[in-house]
């Protein structure tokens, strides 16, 4: 029988295709960030494991600098992927690639640095908190203190209420969009900034449960119909330089159930809560989007669609 953890990862597709971690090599920027803060955060001589370390290259990353390298890895598509690319790499042999759970393995001995990246949008569907909350438990309790170095660091979680397009070649199909943070996305408009409604900051314990309850300010007329949850990871802080090394995940634009006509100088209320680590449909289902302030309304042109 499986248990209800092994039954919730089955669901949220803790074990994604390969080619989604192939995926994630050719994204530049999640490559460049993590090799630029693994390089900063990680000195010759250091130990270093990874949970859950997909292809094995952020711990080749390491392996440029460090003694030794454990690579936890829980699907065995994965740990053969990551042991076959290893392989192929300078440096490849200091990394021991380990088929385990990362809720339960501890390394041999004390690490200095601890590389989880286990990063959805909102912290949602991977389990990047609970296993980190996991392991500085077991950590502590085997080996003392300190704790070793996390990277990322830290987590920025922010909302923005939006008007964003569904129309698919005429198809209208209001769906759930990944969107790169740096492309131009023809007919969404930003009716709000956004607004921060969670900092998680790995040295220290972390709360499972994510909230928001506040309000925005409409600064453009449209048709409120998504909220996009933007996550910033701070992947290492460089203090002596006083700036850090992040990286931000794709824009993840969420529909509403019911689309909004929304005009400058309205005052919107959002709320939901959800749990890190759960689903998306969690989160949507949790969403509640209500004007609780009218400015002098002008007519606003509604989409066909919406009439």
């Amino acid at each position: 029988m499986l248990n209800e953890r092994e039954i919730e990862s089955c669901y949220l597709g803790q074990f994604i295709p390969v080619h989604y971690h192939h995926n994630m090599l050719m994204d530049q920027n999640r490559m460049h960030g993590f090799k630029s803060a693994i390089d900063y955060a990680v000195k010759p001589g250091m130990k270093v494991l990874e949970l859950g370390g997909g292809t094995g290259v952020l711990s080749w990353f390491a392996a440029a600098k460090a003694d030794k390298v454990w690579c936890v890895e829980f699907n065995p598509d994965m740990v053969q992927q990551a042991r076959k690319m290893l392989a192929l790499n300078p440096n490849g042999e200091k990394v021991e690639v380990v088929h385990a759970d990362a809720f339960e393995y501890l390394p041999p001995e004390p690490v200095d640095v601890v590389i989880c990246e286990m990063i959805h949008v909102g912290m949602l569907r991977e389990k990047q908190v609970e296993v980190i909350e996991s392991f500085k438990r077991r950590y502590l309790q085997r080996f003392g203190g300190p704790l070793p170095v996390f990277l990322p660091e830290a987590v920025i979680m922010a909302v923005q209420p939006m008007q964003q397009e569904y129309d698919f070649e005429g198809f209208y199909a209001p769906i759930v969009q990944f969107q790169e943070t740096t492309a131009v996305h023809p007919g969404v408009l930003e009716l709000a900034p956004p607004s921060v409604y969670g900092i998680v900051d790995f040295t220290q314990p972390t709360d499972s449960t994510f909230s928001f309850n506040g309000k925005f300010v409409i600064e453009r007329s449209g048709i409120l119909n998504s909220l996009r949850f933007v996550t910033k990871n701070i992947l290492a802080v460089m203090a002596e330089r006083s700036t850090t090394i992040d990286w931000l995940n794709h824009y993840m634009s969420l529909p509403l159930a019911a689309p909004l006509p929304v005009c400058a100088g309205d005052v919107l209320q959002v709320s939901f809560q959800y749990r890190a680590g759960g689903s998306i449909p969690s989160l949507e289902a949790a969403i509640q989007v209500a004007v609780v302030y009218q400015a002098a309304h002008q007519p606003t042109q509604r989409p066909a669609v919406y009439a």
